[in-house]
């Protein structure tokens, strides 16, 4: 099949979505798919810039990526996505789909503007739409009666997480099959050998709980005399609220990574620590720790609750920091336990979230949305 994939964010900007749509492409050349993705872009400069305070990846796409436009920043479900909003977007999806032959439109988040609503309107073969964001999603209020209408030509309606079918499902109706987000899963990973740290992997939002996490911290590194590394959010931002707490001993913060980058972290750190205080409809980032035999503290909040297993992680209520503090403690203080726990997070993994089964199952989604 020739296969189109629809991001309504921008390639140049981290998240979640866009780390899916990147994995699920890959995923589906491996099985001799030809695909494409469509998707904003911000290249560097100084407009960027100022449109753009968070850090991003300022290079240039991928051939098989093709830019519609740039993004900006939309508060929704309480984070910030750069969503594409740009009106030119519109002519240069109709002219992607007139010129490149899909034999089906698969779209992340198909209700969200521009690109998704678009396609929709001027796609008239195969599609299917995978429903992320649980949660309120107060934004619907507007685009229902607007442009709502157009769920309707979706053939095959995809939900990450049973959260995620029921918030999609308040809105505009329908049946949803589950199909998790898939993880990128090293080839080799040992749960012990690890250097003596932990890791924070997300963007400086509120909803993340990093504030929870550094407000523990002092207690945490004087406990078990960790590290604590702090990837994705803006370096600078962090800095500051490592200030206002007076937080500072044993703490690194490396900004956004590469995947490759990101992957190595995981593998070196003895725990991820996920903070989160509520909006996640899956835990993706727990199954990256998973993939590379790292254990899991984290919130007991909806979304992360339906990835951990008690074999695999750790919970404590979500904003109790004085819980979190014991959570990592009992977890750094027995190595065997620890490591029992990493095995078990990979073997989960593997079972559960690789990308060559879900790229099977897409697949079939996919002949059955020609049919």
């Amino acid at each position: 099949m020739k296969i189109g994939i629809v991001v309504p964010y921008s390639w140049s900007f981290w998240g979640a979505v866009v780390e899916h749509a990147e994995l699920q492409s890959a995923a589906l050349r491996a099985l001799g798919h030809d695909v494409r993705t469509i998707m904003g872009n911000d290249p560097p400069g100084q407009f960027t810039r100022v449109l753009h305070p968070r850090h991003g990846r300022h290079g240039n796409p991928p051939p098989d990526v093709i830019p519609i436009g740039r993004s900006v920043i939309v508060p929704a479900n309480g984070s910030l996505p750069n969503i594409i909003l740009s009106p030119r977007s519109v002519v240069r999806i109709k002219q992607a789909i007139d010129r490149e032959g899909f034999d089906v439109l698969h779209l992340h988040e198909p209700m969200t503007p521009i690109p998704c609503i678009a396609a929709l309107a001027f796609w008239e073969g195969p599609t299917v739409g995978t429903f992320h964001a649980s949660g309120d999603l107060g934004w619907m209020r507007i685009a229902t009666p607007v442009w709502g209408f157009l769920a309707d030509r979706i053939d095959q309606r995809i939900a990450v997480s049973d959260m995620a079918a029921q918030s999609a499902a308040r809105w505009l109706g329908g049946d949803y099959t589950i199909v998790p987000n898939g993880v990128l899963i090293p080839p080799a990973a040992e749960p012990g050998g690890r250097a003596h740290r932990i890791v924070f992997a997300g963007r400086h939002e509120a909803r993340k709980g990093l504030q929870v996490l550094l407000e523990a911290w002092p207690e945490i590194h004087r406990r078990t005399g960790a590290e604590l590394r702090v990837i994705g959010a803006d370096p600078l931002r962090v800095q500051l609220l490592m200030s206002r707490l007076r937080v500072r001993d044993g703490i690194e913060v490396l900004g956004f990574l590469e995947q490759d980058a990101f992957t190595e972290e995981l593998l070196q750190a003895k725990a991820l620590v996920a903070p989160s205080l509520g909006g996640e409809s899956f835990g993706m980032v727990l199954t990256r720790a998973f993939a590379c035999a790292t254990p899991v503290v984290a919130s007991d909040i909806t979304g992360y609750r339906d990835v951990m297993t008690p074999e695999t992680s750790v919970s404590f209520p979500a904003g109790d920091v004085q819980a979190l503090a014991e959570a990592v403690e009992s977890l750094l203080a027995d190595e065997p336990r620890r490591e029992a726990m990493g095995a078990a997070a990979r073997q989960l993994a593997l079972d559960r979230y690789g990308w060559e089964a879900i790229a099977r199952r897409l697949v079939e989604i996919y002949e059955a949305a020609a049919a």
